[in-house]
């Protein structure tokens, strides 16, 4: 039987890494997501990375889609910590999916509450064009 803990855990270090390899940010874990409400998965040691990253690993989905409690818990936390939230989220067999709000792609000044579902590659190419 797979440990769900250690499954993320696991997703949450690959995807520290993917962003040292891809981008040279050096993040880590927040293992303070286990003690205290509204943190996200993935710390950036650098405090002018924008985004906060929640991570979740499932075996499978229903539909190619995530869950609303995952966006809403990413989006409580970002807000606690002055970033944008980012939803990372890996379904077995499947490529790495990255949501972020459009508002924050648009820069238009206009509310909007949609969200936009990206690769990796997607989410890098605007993450190198918004830091550093």
């Amino acid at each position: 039987m797979v440990n769900s803990r250690q499954k993320g855990a696991t997703f949450e270090r690959s995807i520290a890494n993917m962003l040292f390899v891809d981008l040279g940010l050096k993040a880590k874990r927040d293992i303070e997501q286990y003690r205290a409400a509204d943190h996200g998965d993935i710390i950036a040691e650098d405090d002018t990375w924008p985004f906060l990253i929640e991570c979740k690993r499932y075996a499978s989905a229903g539909r190619e889609t995530f869950k609303k409690e995952w966006w809403d818990q990413v989006e409580r936390a970002a807000n606690a910590f002055g970033k944008e939230p980012v939803l990372i989220y890996k379904y077995n067999h499947q490529p790495i999916t990255v949501v972020m709000r459009l508002e924050y792609l648009m820069r238009d000044g206009a509310h909007n509450d949609e969200k936009v579902r990206m690769d990796w590659d997607a989410f890098i190419y605007i993450a190198r064009e918004n830091w550093g």
